[in-house]
């Protein structure tokens, strides 16, 4: 069905006018003649019959023209939203590892908006550990993620947004807890609260013992690095763990690590496959712009 034609039935249902009808459309009478004929013919019924000077619809018109207007109006609507987000409007989907749900992304987010304020955007934020995140890029329910660092071989879009140094945590009244720093050999004799293999960052840690030979002695895992701190907190044994402001607030010690030296970097994940909305791609400018972030080699 011409999309054409069917503005046209519309203009002349309601003028009721084939010379009104023609000069609103901005098209000769014949034409609109013709493509009324070219209806009929398709749906193989009358549209419209005289009724003196004026054109009126018959039953099959009246019934036709209320499934054209609802027709139009939801392909207008359509048109309308796209060209919209076309304009930089739109949803934002964002996946994120919890410490940087706290301020790092929320002040992004924050900032955009202000900058934006003329455009209608609007954010999700849904929080998990980087495996979850990344899956659920690849599954499309995010438009961007940020965590750690995807798996090699995946076809993702990595671009480092921040570091986290790392640090070692006790119980106050552990063997460890008067130091102010450490080497990470020295934690070999102490049970560990350590990251599960759902935790992005559990492979960052297990590179740190791997370099000095040393197996941890794991005494319990979790995914959560705020759940380790409060199981720390409580006597269940020690941890490596991003610093993080809450640890201000426990009952434990926060020593620096020593050697060997590592930061857990966070990088912000798009999935190249997938066409990126203006307003996705606008924020992830955004970021880079504000973090000073670039693309690794």
């Amino acid at each position: 069905m011409n999309l054409f034609y069917l503005r046209y039935f519309i203009e002349l249902a309601h003028t009721g006018s084939y010379t009104k009808a023609a000069e609103k459309l901005c098209i000769s009478q014949p034409s609109l003649s013709h493509a009324v004929s070219q209806m009929e013919k398709e749906l193989g019924v009358r549209l419209l019959e005289k009724n003196g000077r004026r054109a009126a619809l018959t039953q099959f018109g009246e019934e036709f023209l209320d499934c054209a207007e609802r027709s139009l109006a939801v392909l207008d609507s359509g048109i309308a939203s796209i060209q919209k987000s076309a304009g930089g409007a739109g949803l934002i989907r964002l996946g994120m590892v919890r410490p940087l749900g706290i301020e790092f992304i929320p002040e992004l987010a924050a900032s955009f908006l202000e900058k934006n304020s003329g455009s209608d955007v609007n954010f999700t934020f849904h929080t998990d550990v980087s495996s979850r995140l990344i899956s659920g890029l690849e599954e499309r329910k995010f438009d961007l993620v940020f965590c750690s660092a995807p798996p090699e071989g995946m076809r993702l879009t990595a671009v480092p947004i921040r570091t986290q140094e790392l640090v070692l945590i006790t119980p106050e009244n552990h063997p460890l807890a008067a130091r102010k720093s450490v080497a990470l050999a020295e934690t070999a004799a102490y049970r560990q609260v350590y990251f599960d293999r759902k935790s992005g960052i559990r492979d960052v840690i297990d590179s740190m013992f791997a370099k000095i030979n040393v197996i941890p002695k794991i005494a319990y895992e979790t995914e959560e690095d705020q759940v380790i701190a409060g199981l720390v907190a409580k006597g269940f044994g020690i941890a490596v763990v991003p610093y993080m402001d809450i640890l201000l607030k426990l009952n434990l010690r926060i020593l620096r690590i020593t050697s060997p030296s590592v930061e857990r970097k966070l990088f912000m994940i798009n999935d190249d496959r997938f066409y990126m909305p203006p307003a996705v791609q606008n924020f992830r400018s955004h970021v880079i712009s504000e973090t000073g972030a670039g693309i690794p080699d």
